[in-house]
């Protein structure tokens, strides 16, 4: 297994409400910058909150701004931790690569769109 990188543009956010979503984190993050994708972590039985998310942003200054600005905040009535992700280059590189094939089919393709669901 690889070592793990802390990314500069996505935030890992723990403490969510069990109730919240990835739109509802995009709108709750979105006043600090352009967001690239938010998600809440679901249990794959239950469909119910983890309690924890992720927050991308376009670029590391916006990124950067949330997570001093929101660690520690309270969301929707609870207080929520807001930190930079860790994550697996060897992951990494996968999704940038098939995010990069999903934007050329979607460009080559008038009849057919190319969706990813946690991409905004």
């Amino acid at each position: 297994m690889s070592e793990l990188v802390v990314s500069k543009t996505k935030l890992f956010i723990s403490g969510v409400n069990w109730s919240m979503r990835g739109n509802d984190l995009k709108d709750t993050f979105s006043k600090y910058g352009e967001i690239v994708f938010a998600r809440v972590v679901l249990d794959k039985e239950t469909k119910r909150s983890k309690g924890f998310g992720f927050v991308e942003f376009s670029n590391e200054e916006d990124a950067q701004k949330a997570k001093e600005e929101m660690d520690g905040q309270e969301v929707w009535g609870r207080a929520i931790k807001v930190d930079f992700a860790k994550e697996d280059p060897e992951k990494m590189i996968r999704r940038d690569s098939e995010n990069t094939e999903a934007t050329e089919e979607k460009n080559d393709s008038e009849d057919e769109t190319v969706v990813d669901e946690n991409v905004f």
